[in-house]
């Protein structure tokens, strides 16, 4: 059991925000900032400071926060270094390789450009928990608004070798309409059909189909699997390799 407490909230439209609490340390990190005061009222509710901001991108509805929640908190900002240019203010840059510390837990910087070109997600891997931005959602993956579909299957495959218990904490409400295409490339993948139908209870009740666990996405999000050679038949593209069956993928899903 994670020694860590992580409060998840919404923000925006469909984002999601994350609070990650160390209780030995007292130590909050706002895991991006679609909202500040969305992050203020959840710490306040629960009786924490929000001392560290990390971002997993340069996207506004991932950092846009930044400036009001420093204001507020005096939080010390990481962000990566690839973005250097493109989030502020940051205090702290970090590339691939790198760790952060949340009270005496780490977490390690894994660089996932594909999404934008300078995405990293933030694994505690003594946790079993990652938070990954928008490389990975549930049944689905992030568009390729600056990488290309080598650059997105690289980064998913690194993130494919984790436990299978991992705790994946994505940052958007977006699987019912990723079961939705996910079915309607591979209709016959019981483990989708069954992960659809929970996704459908879920939201039918208002609740939140986030976090999910690696093993599910390997079983059953498509994105995972394009080296997967029933999957690549299922679409046409038996015996290519997984970067042309990824990116017919992503192009269905962008059209869909």
């Amino acid at each position: 059991m994670s020694k860590l407490e992580i409060r998840q909230f919404p923000c925006l439209s469909d984002n999601y925000g994350y609070l990650v609490h160390d209780p030995a340390s007292g130590e909050t990190v706002a895991i991006d900032t679609p909202d500040a005061d969305a992050y203020l009222a959840a710490a306040a509710e629960a009786g924490w400071t929000i001392t560290q901001i990390w971002n997993t991108h340069h996207h506004f509805d991932h950092a846009g926060g930044n400036a009001a929640l420093k204001v507020a908190t005096g939080a010390r900002i990481t962000a990566p270094a690839y973005d250097q240019h493109r989030i502020s203010p940051a205090d702290v840059l970090v590339e691939d390789g790198d760790t952060v510390q949340l009270g005496d837990i780490s977490a390690d910087i894994v660089f996932t450009p594909g999404h934008t070109t300078g995405h990293i997600v933030y694994h505690f891997a003594s946790e079993h928990i990652a938070f990954v931005g928008d490389t990975l959602f549930a049944l689905g993956c992030g568009r390729l608004f600056e990488g290309s579909p080598a650059d997105m299957w690289t980064s998913l495959s690194r993130l494919r070798r984790w436990p299978d218990d991992t705790v994946l904490y994505c940052a958007h409400e977006y699987t019912q309409s990723n079961a939705a295409f996910a079915l309607s490339i591979d209709p016959d993948n019981a483990a989708l059909k069954t992960y659809a139908d929970e996704v459908a209870a879920l939201r039918a009740r208002g609740l939140p189909t986030v976090p999910t666990r690696l093993a599910k996405e390997k079983a059953a999000n498509p994105f995972l699997r394009a080296d997967d050679p029933a999957l690549a038949a299922q679409i046409g593209l038996a015996g290519k390799d997984a970067v042309s069956v990824f990116a017919e993928v992503r192009a269905r899903k962008d059209a869909f």
